[in-house]
């Protein structure tokens, strides 16, 4: 049998530490935003040719003025997710498949282009703050009634710790914020009302 008890000052500590971090860092280093957020072009092409890798892709797009470009493999190796943000250029797509045509030849298909315009992205951004905090707010109130108050309050202050240290995680890392994260961020809200 493993004594926790013991050990809650360290924890405790821990957790503070956690919480003052996952501030500043947000705070004063941000969240990344996806294009889902603040706007851009989303890209995905499948190779026909397996030999193909991301850095010769990067290098035949760092050939168009597109500004900061994200290349991943998306599901297997033969998929590509290009993202950048929104270029004045209207036949952006058009120079894009020229440039691959003149670089690989005919070996990429365009499965799927989607666009974010910036007033569509701000509405995201407003929509998925307010769910979160709406989220949060339907919980304390529930967790306030149905519980005494000291049981409740330690459960309302674990539903922040929860979320705070996630985003803090997510900004220390730079890692993307997109709709899937806000959805993973409204679960981590779920799973910590269970807990």
């Amino acid at each position: 049998m493993i004594a926790f008890n013991k050990h809650y000052n360290k924890f405790n500590v821990l957790s503070i530490v956690l919480i003052v971090s996952s501030l500043l860092l947000l705070l004063f280093k941000g969240l990344n935003f996806g294009i889902d957020f603040k706007g851009g072009t989303l890209i995905e092409l499948r190779s026909n040719d397996s030999k193909i890798e991301i850095s010769s892709i990067r290098d035949s797009l760092s050939q168009i003025d597109l500004g900061d470009v994200s290349v991943k493999n998306f599901g297997n190796e033969s998929d590509f997710l290009i993202k950048f943000e929104n270029n004045n250029d209207k036949n952006v797509i058009e120079n894009i498949k020229m440039n691959f045509d003149k670089s690989f030849g005919n070996n990429f298909s365009f499965r799927r282009v989607e666009n974010v315009g910036p007033k569509v992205s701000s509405e995201l951004l407003k929509s998925g703050i307010i769910a979160i905090s709406v989220a949060l707010i339907l919980m304390l109130i529930y967790i306030w009634i149905r519980f005494e108050w000291q049981f409740s309050l330690g459960a309302i202050l674990a539903l922040f710790h929860d979320v705070i240290v996630t985003l803090g995680l997510f900004s220390l890392l730079g890692l993307e914020i997109n709709l899937s994260i806000i959805a993973a961020v409204l679960t981590i809200v779920g799973y910590s009302m269970n807990d």
